[in-house]
């Protein structure tokens, strides 16, 4: 069961420097409480919306990243954020961490459309994972973002903005993952063509789980899992976590899709998974049972996942359109989706969008 949720952007906040609208960008979404908080793909700013009387999200604010972290590129290149969770008053942030190839210009001549191709770039933001607190505050009913304040269990500890250490063109994870058998070899490949693109988050006590969409190895998908602690004040640093890497790789046979986003419910695992690179193909929700808690790295055959739904894409004469990016645990039993590259059917006026809001238990 589907049923239409929508989501009203204030047109002062959602165009970008090149005249995109943040509705048609849309990367990952995550609920606190009345909030949701949304990224787009092509910004250095997350977006909140606010549960209105009748049913619709509005009263949009962005909060610009730069205010709050110590940003590589402060010329405010994307950081392509793919990801946002929430545990302990944090809410953590990730992007994509993954390489870029320019899109050859149906009008240019071909030679400068074959340059354009051969041409792959790093953005310095998207190497980028984050936790900036988030506070409830009871009089009005929002989570706001703080650059550092009291924690609310414990007022003596305060609560500080931090990242993973890093640099303009790497991070401790990157730099951790170019030495592992299974993805360094994929490290210097752009994300649309199955090179590393990570495009999930999900946070459950100290454990985060980041999903690849790419790469997909002989038709599994790899998630990681991470623990960080602080180095120093605003920065933070990988744990140790098996005798050979920082982290931890659990393979999903997704029949030869990637992940696009991790939502936990308890112990188990939702996860949206699509066509790895620049494809269109179905779209699914899946929910890996007992996903939390795994002393050692797991492969998990294909029996092992539920396979809950698919997802509304685009295809035919709307190829490349209503790509499924984002999935928030919206109440006990659904869950809400959003997209990048909607279609004009799901656009509502001039600064609206519709999300799915879809039935999974």
């Amino acid at each position: 069961m589907e049923k239409n949720v929508v989501l009203n952007f204030d047109p002062a906040q959602s165009l970008n420097s090149e005249g995109k609208h943040v509705r048609d960008g849309l990367s990952t979404i995550l609920r606190t409480g009345n909030d949701l908080w949304l990224s787009c793909d092509e910004r250095t700013s997350i977006e909140r919306l606010t549960l209105d009387g009748d049913g619709t999200f509005g009263q949009h604010k962005s909060f610009h990243l730069n205010e709050y972290l110590d940003l590589p590129d402060k010329s405010h290149s994307e950081i392509d954020i793919e990801g946002m969770g929430m545990e302990d008053n944090y809410l953590w942030i990730l992007g994509s961490h993954s390489l870029k190839r320019k899109k050859p210009r149906k009008d240019d001549p071909f030679p400068k459309q074959i340059k354009r191709l051969a041409k792959v770039t790093a953005d310095p933001n998207r190497y980028l994972l984050a936790r900036i607190p988030i506070i409830l505050d009871e009089r009005t009913g929002h989570y706001n973002l703080f650059k550092e304040c009291p924690d609310p269990q414990n007022p003596k500890h305060t609560l500080r903005a931090a990242q993973l250490k890093g640099g303009k063109n790497s991070n401790l994870l990157t730099e951790a993952l170019e030495k592992d058998e299974h993805i360094a070899d994929f490290m210097n490949i752009p994300g649309k063509d199955n090179g590393l693109d990570i495009e999930g988050l999900a946070i459950s006590g100290k454990h985060i789980f980041m999903g690849l969409r790419g790469p997909v190895l002989r038709g599994w998908a790899i998630v990681l899992e991470v623990e960080v602690e602080e180095e120093e004040e605003g920065t933070l640093k990988l744990k140790q976590l098996t005798d050979k890497h920082p982290y931890k790789k659990h393979f999903l046979h997704l029949k030869g899709k990637g992940i696009r986003e991790l939502r936990i419910a308890g112990n188990d695992m939702y996860i949206l998974a699509g066509p790895t690179m620049d494809l269109d193909g179905v779209i699914a929700i899946y929910r890996w049972r007992n996903a939390v808690g795994h002393k050692e790295e797991v492969m998990v055959r294909g029996d092992e996942l539920e396979r809950l739904c698919e997802v509304p894409h685009g295809h035919g004469a709307e190829s490349g359109l209503d790509k499924a990016e984002g999935l928030a645990i919206y109440d006990e039993s659904t869950v809400l989706v959003v997209f990048d590259s909607p279609r004009d059917a799901r656009k509502v006026g001039e600064h609206s969008i519709t999300a799915d809001r879809i039935k999974v238990l």
